[in-house]
C-alpha cells in the first residue's frame, strides 16, 4: 500500500487537519485565558476550541461537499458528530467538575499530608462554548480545503 495514497483521501486530511490545528490552538488560548505557555495543551483533551468537536464537524461536512450531502454516509456522519459534541460538552466536562471536587475533597481531608497518588484529570471536556468553537473550526477547515482541493 502506498502510503501517499492515504493522504489523497480528502477526508482524512480535512479531519487530520482540524484535529492538529485545534490542539495547536489550545496553546495560545490557554495563555490568553491563564497569561501562562502551557505547552502541555497541546496533549490536553480539554481547552479551546474543542479537537474532538473540529474533528467530527471537518469530517462529516467534507463527506456532504466530497460526496454529497444526500449520501448516507453524510447522515451517519452527522449522527456521530453529535453525539461527540454532545459528549464532550455533557458527559465528559461532568466527569471533569467530579474530578475538581473530588480532588478538593482530598486536599481538606489531607491538610498537609503529602499525597502519593495522581489527582484525578479535571480537564476532561469542554464548555458550551469551547464545543461551539470546535464547531466553527471544523467548518472552516472543511470548506477551506474543499476552495483550495475540490
Amino acid at each position: 500500500m502506498n502510503l501517499l495514497a492515504i493522504f489523497q483521501n480528502k477526508v482524512l486530511v480535512a479531519v487530520l487537519s482540524a484535529w492538529l490545528l485545534a490542539q495547536v490552538l489550545k496553546i495560545p488560548t490557554e495563555y490568553l485565558k491563564s497569561r501562562r505557555w502551557m505547552w502541555a495543551m497541546f496533549f490536553a483533551p480539554g481547552g479551546m476550541p474543542s479537537s474532538h468537536s473540529a474533528l467530527f464537524v471537518a469530517g462529516a461536512l467534507s463527506v456532504g461537499l466530497y460526496y454529497g450531502f444526500d449520501n448516507p454516509l453524510f447522515g451517519i456522519a452527522i449522527a456521530i458528530t453529535m453525539i461527540v459534541a454532545y459528549d464532550a460538552s455533557g458527559v465528559r466536562r461532568q466527569a471533569g467538575m467530579h474530578a475538581e471536587r473530588i480532588n478538593l475533597l482530598f486536599e481538606e481531608l489531607l491538610q498537609g499530608h503529602m499525597w502519593d497518588e495522581n489527582e484525578l484529570k479535571e480537564v476532561l471536556g469542554h464548555t458550551p462554548l469551547e464545543v461551539i468553537g470546535g464547531i466553527l473550526l471544523g467548518i472552516f477547515v472543511a470548506i477551506t480545503q474543499w476552495i483550495i482541493w475540490p
